[in-house]
């Protein structure tokens, strides 16, 4: 079979000897039954695939359910933890202060002879209440005569006097008391200006 072709003006010929023959009627079957036998296998191997990552989904779910269930009940153990310990911590304190409220009793129980028997009971008692709150924890805080310091004392009243330094504490009202670092309640106070 004879091609021309017509190029910039003039005529080139061109033979096509070798063409491919037409696609017959068994090409088309087996290439199909090919395709076939390639879609049936990916088909099983995905089906298999599929089991797979449905048995790993089942595995992950059961894992988190149990984790689940472990990290609530670390939760509940932790809060009846943490109840008991207050309720310990609670039960200590009060153990310390229970002499306190005994030897108060007795104060109040006794016919003391003078004023100054009576005075000396109540100092002792006074001194045992201090020694209990400092074995828990609780210090005074330092007030009459230190600078002042808001972040510990409460000023009520500003004095003016040329008898004390500018800006220190020159009577406590109230203590303040601390648990170790921690502020319990401030100290009210008065504080000097003074203007020289």
């Amino acid at each position: 079979m004879a091609y021309k072709k017509h190029n910039g003006g003039s005529d080139a010929g061109l033979e096509l000897d070798h063409e491919l023959p037409p696609a017959g009627p068994d090409d088309e079957t087996a290439s199909q039954a090919a395709g076939g036998k390639t879609a049936q296998l990916s088909a099983a191997e995905m089906e298999a695939e599929l089991e797979k990552v449905r048995t790993e989904r089942a595995a992950y779910l059961d894992r988190v359910a149990r984790l689940q269930a472990e990290f609530d009940n670390f939760r509940k153990r932790n809060a009846k933890e943490q109840m008991e310990y207050r309720e310990y911590a609670l039960a200590e304190a009060l153990k310390t202060l229970l002499p306190i409220l005994d030897s108060l009793d007795r104060a109040a129980k006794s016919n003391a002879a003078s004023l100054d028997d009576f005075r000396s009971g109540i100092e002792l008692i006074d001194k045992q209440f201090h020694d209990a709150l400092a074995k828990l924890g609780v210090q005074p805080i330092p007030a009459e005569g230190e600078v002042f310091d808001p972040n510990l004392h409460q000023a009520v009243q500003v004095v003016e006097t040329v008898d004390t330094e500018d800006n220190h504490v020159i009577h406590e009202l109230q203590r303040g008391y601390k648990l170790k670092d921690r502020l319990l309640r401030p100290a009210m106070v008065r504080v000097a200006h003074n203007p020289k």
